[in-house]
C-alpha cells in the first residue's frame, strides 16, 4: 500500500526533514516505487510536485528537498499501485477547487466497488479508487451545501461520515486539506505528533539525519506532522484508532 505525509503549522514551516525520511521509503527502505507527490499551501495558493517515478530516485524529489518551501499546510504521498496504472494522472495527491479554495486529498488503502460511487460533475481524471473517493466527497459536499458554509469544523464532521462509508468498502486512510484545516481519517494505520516548545532533537528512522528543532524554531511555533508510519525513532507518535478522525488548524487539534 501507499504511505501518507501531512503537516499543519501555525507559522510557515519547511517539511524537508520529514519529507526526506518519507522519500527513502519510495524505493529505498520501502517498496513504494510507483510515484510520489506533495502539495504545499502558501496563503490562498498552493503548488504541487508529482512524479510517477520512484521517490528515492527522483530528481524532482531532490529539488524539493533542496528547496525548503515554507507552508502552514502540506500533504504528501508515496505510491504502491493497486488500482490504476503507474502514470502522472494517477499520482497523489489530488487537488480540486471548491468554494474558492484548493482542496487536496491523498489516500492510503484499497477500495472495492468504488466505480459505483456517485461523483456528479466532479469527474476523475485518472482511474484510481482514491481519486474517485475524493470526487465522491466533493460531490456530496456540493449537494449538501448550496453555498460556501460558515462553520468549517461542522463540514469536516460531515466529511467524517462520508469517510465511514468509504471505510466500509475497504482500507481507507486519508489526509485532506483546504489549506487552512488539515483532516486525518484512519482505517487501520495512521500516526501523528505535535512539536511545540520546549523543542528537542529528532532522529529519522529511514535516513541518517538528526535535527535539533530548538535551533530551527521559535518558542511560539506549533507543528503537527502526520505519517502512515512514524518517521522518527526518538519521539512519541500517536497511533489513531480504526474509524477515528481528527482535525487540525494551525498545528492545533480542534476536533
Amino acid at each position: 500500500m501507499c504511505e501518507l505525509l501531512g503537516m499543519s503549522a501555525n507559522v510557515p514551516t519547511d517539511i524537508c526533514f520529514s519529507f526526506s525520511g518519507l522519500m527513502q521509503r519510495g524505493g529505498n527502505t520501502g517498496p513504494h516505487r510507483d510515484g510520489w507527490g506533495i502539495t504545499f499551501y502558501e496563503g490562498k495558493g498552493c503548488r504541487s510536485f508529482k512524479d510517477p517515478n520512484p521517490a528515492a530516485e527522483s530528481r524532482i524529489a531532490e529539488l524539493v528537498q533542496s528547496y525548503p518551501i515554507k507552508s502552514r499546510a502540506v500533504i504528501g504521498h508515496i505510491r504502491q499501485a493497486n488500482r490504476g496504472g503507474v502514470c502522472l494522472e494517477n499520482t497523489h495527491p489530488f487537488t480540486r477547487d471548491l468554494w474558492g479554495r484548493s482542496w487536496t486529498f491523498a489516500h492510503n488503502g484499497q477500495l472495492s466497488g468504488y466505480k459505483k460511487l456517485p461523483v456528479g460533475q466532479h469527474l476523475p481524471i485518472g482511474c484510481t479508487d482514491s481519486e474517485r473517493a475524493f470526487c465522491f466527497i466533493l460531490n456530496a459536499l456540493t449537494e449538501k451545501y448550496k453555498r460556501k458554509p460558515g462553520n468549517m469544523p461542522a463540514v469536516f464532521k460531515y466529511i467524517a461520515t462520508l469517510c465511514d462509508e468509504l471505510r466500509a468498502m475497504g482500507v481507507y486512510n486519508m489526509l485532506l486539506t483546504d489549506g487552512e484545516y488539515v483532516m486525518a481519517y484512519c482505517s487501520n494505520n495512521l500516526h501523528w505528533l505535535t512539536r511545540r516548545a520546549p523543542f528537542g532533537e529528532a532522529v529519522l528512522k529511514d535516513q541518517d539525519w538528526q535535527l535539533d528543532f530548538h535551533k530551527e524554531t521559535t518558542p511560539d511555533d506549533v507543528v503537527t506532522v502526520f505519517a502512515t508510519q512514524p518517521l522518527t525513532i526518538n519521539e512519541q507518535w500517536y497511533k489513531m484508532a480504526a474509524g477515528e478522525f481528527t482535525l487540525f488548524c494551525q498545528g492545533e487539534q480542534i476536533l
